[in-house]
């Protein structure tokens, strides 16, 4: 066989190939299209069955008058009656309120730099950084529900570790005076693992070349962090942010395990829950309840969703 003969072959051998494979390419083209349909089709039909669905009911139902029994023909319109009774002569609707506000204070403030002293301290790979990781972070997988439960151990007016040390004979969760706070410790607890991960990835992506540039400038660690590293951070922030609004609304299962957001525990959640569910079920006023929440998480949802678009576009 000449040279001229072999390359010819080698070519024809090549574009046969090459033909072979851009048709396994096409099938399995038609097959990935499949697939890619099913996996956006079956998740979005979830999301609307369970998400936007009941959001758009509960939205529909705050402006009716429903006790839950029969079929929904029985609801009775009754416009924005719902909301000005929340409003007005609702008495748990403010306090709960204010209990939502505080709680969101002490995520923010307080929760919030410790998450990221913490993050800061591991940063810097000291010596068994990952056990003091894993520990922080080990609550943060356990249910709110469950962390109810475990600090009932430290909380328990005759067995709690507390009252034993110090000798106290407090009812941590059920004096009005002290379960709010007793409460946000324990959610405090759980939520500072969940900040300082955040926090840690972030500082896992800021280029070490800032921190460089700012120590040859003379810049101590304090002032390289808050004038370089942090603003550097703004994405978390926000994260951050909106993630805390979120969990200050959405705050149930820890008090609900406690005592069902009754005696000093009211909160925006649980008063939902106990007027759609409750002995006096009233879900149009339950429904009207949950509509402020969704009113509320949606606003700094899209304050979040601008920020991210406007810096894409950037």
């Amino acid at each position: 066989m000449t040279i001229a003969n072999a390359q010819k072959a080698a070519e024809t051998t090549a574009t046969g190939g090459r033909k072979r494979r851009y048709r396994g390419i096409d099938h399995l083209s038609a097959v990935d299209r499949v697939v890619v349909s099913l996996m956006i089709i079956i998740p979005t039909i979830l999301v609307v069955g369970l998400v936007w669905f009941p959001a758009i009911a509960s939205v529909l139902l705050s402006f009716t008058s429903w006790d839950g029994i029969g079929s929904l023909s029985a609801a009775k319109f009754v416009g924005l009656k719902n909301y000005s009774d929340v409003v007005s002569i609702y008495p748990p609707f403010w306090p709960a309120v204010q209990h939502n506000l505080i709680w969101f204070a002490v995520n923010f403030f307080l929760v919030t730099p410790l998450g990221i002293f913490f993050a800061v301290l591991l940063d810097r790979e000291m010596k068994f950084s990952r056990v003091y990781q894993t520990a922080l972070y080990m609550p943060v997988v356990l249910s709110l529900a469950l962390v109810g439960f475990i600090w009932q151990l430290m909380y328990s007016k005759d067995q709690g570790l507390i009252n034993a040390v110090t000798g106290s004979t407090i009812d941590w969760y059920g004096d009005p005076r002290y379960n709010l706070w007793a409460a946000l410790l324990a959610s405090s607890w759980r939520q500072t693992g969940y900040i300082m991960l955040l926090y840690l990835a972030g500082l896992k992506g800021v280029d070490p070349s800032l921190r460089e540039a700012a120590r040859v400038d003379g810049a101590s660690e304090t002032q390289a962090f808050f004038r370089v590293v942090f603003p550097v951070m703004r994405p978390i922030n926000i994260i951050v942010l909106v993630v805390t609004v979120i969990e200050s609304l959405r705050a149930f299962d820890l008090v609900w395990v406690i005592n069902k957001g009754r005696n000093g525990l009211e909160l925006i959640s649980t008063l939902v829950t106990s007027n759609i569910v409750g002995e006096a079920s009233r879900i149009g006023f339950g429904s009207a309840l949950a509509t402020f929440m969704l009113i509320i998480s949606s606003i700094f949802i899209v304050i979040y969703l601008r920020i991210v678009m406007r810096g894409e576009q950037r």
